[in-house]
């Protein structure tokens, strides 16, 4: 078995692992504004620059240049690997770690992002006299299930038709849409129950990136909840003088939002709270304050990772995940509520992989970056950080070596079985697309 890097390291692995030990020496971790950082670099295991260099050989007979793949490897408290690791670079959906990062600092964990109707006109025998207003809250993960849900609502407060119009106001977001225009014509389908896919979302697209979460029963029923809207779809800034709300929707919580981005690599869903937050820029700026590294270290045009202007440093990635890690602590939950785990998910990006079971990750994907960042348990090294970068075409066979070469470190450090409990993903509840539940009446019904 390798040397294990410090007693205190041991003790510090077994106390995440759920096992009780003395508590760790203040002389084993280097600590920087309140994270750990790490100690000067160790010798290189031979063992392990043995793995990369091999790895970089791969690559290398592939025809890809060795000089410029990059690798970040790092215990808590001591860089193992550093392989152009301070240099920024495409990153491809790493970015949306940096996403992550930023909404979670800027909302907390809990946000709910609201969708508000209200009504101008009174009600009638079930018809609106007047018009139906949406008002959006900037929910990213609103579709047809939601937007049928609240057409249920409607009726329940006695509206089965709106003599006007349907105004658009604020950041309403539908399917993945942003143009409020085309939202609010969506919405309008979805109400009206004319022309919708026969399956709705989870089938309607088959890419691999939109989220799919199971349906409430209420939005699949066979005969659906209409409110039929006689005129058009407007957007606006200016709202009747005198309206009144019926329904408050609220979005799933952050934090599954955040983590069905991840799963699914969803750039629309990234893009949306990298925009509500401020931009890229406030992104970088938040993210490079929060996880405490040089400013340079990362380079974004947007949230979602598309294009290969977005560059983060193999470093400044790794402190994102820990930071994250460390931010979800508190409420009992890890990097494992928010990113997939491989071994017990088979789904969105981690279809097709092999990573060794419990690895925390996040992939990354354009037409010639490939990346792959996480976290993997070990036995003789505790938890170990990664980032690996790959620039070249190939990407199947990129991703397959990836797999390769952290199933070669996990040989080398040991699993740990089962996975500990640091790094385990919590069952907190059930969500679903057009959960009624989520849908609060705020006005009377009507007589």
């Amino acid at each position: 078995m390798l040397q294990l890097v410090s007693s205190g390291f041991v003790g510090l692995w077994l106390n995440l692992a759920g096992v009780n030990s003395p508590p760790v020496s203040p002389a084993q971790a280097v600590t920087w504004q309140g994270l750990s950082w790490l100690n000067p670099p160790t010798a290189v295991e031979p063992g392990i620059e043995k793995t990369i260099a091999q790895y970089l050989q791969t690559l290398k007979a592939q025809g890809l240049n060795p000089q410029q793949q990059s690798i970040w490897i790092q215990t808590d408290s001591n860089l193992l690997i550093d392989r152009n690791g301070t240099i920024p670079i495409s990153a491809a959906s790493l970015t949306k770690t940096a996403t992550s990062l930023a909404a979670i600092t800027t909302w907390g964990l809990d946000k709910q992002f609201d969708t508000t109707i209200s009504a101008n006109g009174k009600i009638n025998q079930g018809t609106l006299e007047g018009d139906l207003i949406v008002r959006g809250g900037g929910d990213p993960l609103f579709v047809w299930e939601d937007a049928i849900s609240l057409a249920q609502s409607l009726n329940q407060v006695g509206i089965n038709r709106v003599s006007g119009n349907l105004l658009v106001v604020g950041n309403f977001h539908m399917n993945y849409k942003s143009n409020p225009q085309k939202a609010g014509e969506l919405f309008k389908q979805a109400l009206t129950g004319i022309n919708l896919p026969p399956a709705l979302l989870n089938t309607e697209f088959k890419d691999v990136n939109i989220v799919k979460l199971p349906t409430a029963p209420t939005a699949t029923t066979s005969k659906l909840p209409q409110v039929n809207i006689a005129g058009k779809v407007i957007v606006t800034s200016d709202l009747p003088t005198t309206i009144t709300p019926l329904i408050r929707h609220q979005s799933l919580p952050l934090i599954d939002i955040v983590r069905q981005m991840n799963i699914y690599s969803n750039n629309e869903i990234a893009q949306i709270l990298a925009d509500s937050v401020g931009g890229a820029e406030q992104v970088m700026k938040i993210v490079s304050t929060t996880a405490k590294f040089p400013p340079a270290e990362i380079q974004l045009i947007n949230g979602s990772g598309l294009g290969v202007q977005n560059r983060l440093s193999p470093r400044a990635v790794c402190q994102i995940f820990r930071t994250l890690h460390q931010t979800l602590q508190p409420a009992n939950l890890n990097l494992a509520d928010i990113f997939p785990v491989a071994g017990t998910e088979y789904i969105g990006t981690l279809k097709d992989r092999h990573l060794p079971v419990g690895t925390t990750i996040k992939t990354g994907t354009l037409n010639e970056v490939s990346a792959l960042g996480g976290v993997l348990p070990t036995r003789d090294r505790g938890l170990v950080w990664f980032v690996i970068l790959n620039k070249g075409a190939q990407i199947a066979k990129l991703r397959q070596q990836q797999d390769t070469l952290l199933q070669s470190l996990i040989q080398e450090w040991g699993e740990v079985a089962p996975t500990p409990l640091v790094v385990t993903k919590h069952d907190r509840y059930f969500a679903y697309f057009g959960d009624p539940d989520r849908n609060i009446a705020i006005a009377p019904k009507s007589p």
